[in-house]
């Protein structure tokens, strides 16, 4: 299967976004600021309580997967088992969150709206790039060739 240019950007996309939150929780409360986590997960963090670092590192978990999935999808590594039905819901979630945050923020009332619409606009981006990936290669994730 020929290499899928989409596909390894998305996979780039969810790397840096992974190494962004590793750097929240290695560096403490002035990163969950600037990336507009909330006051409350900043001043967490500075305390010393484990919740920012368990909950960023579950973050951290989910788009390292997603990475190796999309990397499987554009020929770089191995297949993997599932792989269309990971791409397609990767690339669902991102869409969604991307372009449904308006009803999701009541629920993070810490976050900044700055926070809200980069990070939705990243996530409808990669979203994006999924989606024409996965199109490019539909058939070849689907025969597994």
């Amino acid at each position: 299967m020929p290499k899928n240019r989409y596909l390894i950007a998305a996979a780039l996309c969810c790397i840096a976004a992974a190494v962004a939150h590793l750097g929240c929780i290695v560096f403490g409360g002035d990163w969950y600021r600037f990336f507009g986590a909330g006051e409350q997960m900043a001043v967490l963090a500075e305390q010393g309580d484990p919740r920012p670092a368990i909950v960023t590192s579950g973050i951290v978990t989910v788009l390292l997967i997603w990475a190796l999935f999309t990397l499987s999808g554009a020929g770089v590594i191995r297949r993997l088992p599932l792989l269309r039905t990971a791409l397609c819901v990767v690339s669902v979630i991102f869409l969604l969150r991307g372009l449904g945050f308006v009803i999701i923020m009541p629920l993070f009332p810490g976050n900044s709206l700055t926070f809200w619409l980069l990070s939705s606009a990243i996530c409808l981006t990669i979203g994006v790039l999924y989606a024409i990936g996965i199109a490019q290669s539909w058939r070849q994730l689907r025969s597994g060739q």
